[in-house]
């Protein structure tokens, strides 16, 4: 295993625990705000799931790591929802309290 690999064993905790958290709240509370937690964590998950894909060189056709690839798009657009969602369901579900 190297360092890449290692870092994202590491890395990949805190988005499980994000992504966790969500299905708890979810769970408990069924709300505009909790939903957009709910698919903004998926989002970070899915950033997650790219990173292990290149790192293990799994579905090679995407073009990992690569300018312009199908890989890259996929994971920049799910950081992208990752990166907003998220914080909104959040604050927003902070302030309805």
């Amino acid at each position: 295993m190297n360092s890449h690999t290692a870092a994202l064993f590491v890395l990949s905790m805190p988005a499980m625990l994000l992504f966790v958290g969500s299905i708890i709240l979810i769970s408990k509370c069924r709300s505009a705000f909790s939903w957009l937690q709910l698919i903004g964590s998926a989002g970070l998950m899915l950033v997650v799931l790219t990173h292990f894909a290149e790192a293990f060189e799994l579905i090679p056709w995407t073009g990992w790591g690569l300018e312009n690839s199908t890989g890259h798009w996929l994971d920049l657009g799910s950081a992208v929802v990752a990166l907003t969602l998220f914080p909104i369901g959040y604050l927003a579900h902070a302030l309805a309290r």
